[in-house]
């Protein structure tokens, strides 16, 4: 499933706090902001697998305009996604084996650069799709 909820990145000395005001708990800290980005969605996914796996309630998210309201001034919202269903389907990453045809004079020319056939689709398949 597929939720999108707001985080408040808190700046102090040490770098942000994250907290997202409608998931008790759900908390992570960072020193940068992409570190915080990074952890931020990080959390998120955990905390709704475990409240998806537990069959616990999950808050529906808050608007920005109710949440904005309250901020302090060292304080922004952002939002962050996340989806279960492909965090699952990461987890399983079981590898396949998938018989692809390709001329032959390309395959001999890949095995002579000594090219990784199964890494290389891998990559270019991820990139076509925006998987990280």
């Amino acid at each position: 499933m597929k939720y999108h909820y707001y985080a408040i990145f808190e700046k102090d000395e040490d770098g942000y706090s994250i907290s997202f005001p409608d998931l008790p708990g759900c908390l992570t800290c960072a020193k940068d902001i992409e570190e915080a980005l990074k952890m931020s969605k990080d959390v998120l996914e955990g905390y709704l697998l475990i409240s998806e796996e537990d069959n616990d309630p999950i808050e529906l998210p808050s608007s920005y305009k109710e949440l904005n309201k309250n901020l302090m001034d060292n304080q922004v919202l952002q939002l962050i996604t996340a989806d279960t269903d492909y965090v699952r389907m990461r987890k399983k990453n079981k590898s396949v084996n998938k018989m692809v045809t390709l001329p032959k004079w390309l395959i001999d020319l890949g095995k002579e650069k000594k090219i990784n056939f199964s890494q290389l689709l891998q990559e270019a398949i991820k990139r076509e799709l925006n998987i990280e």
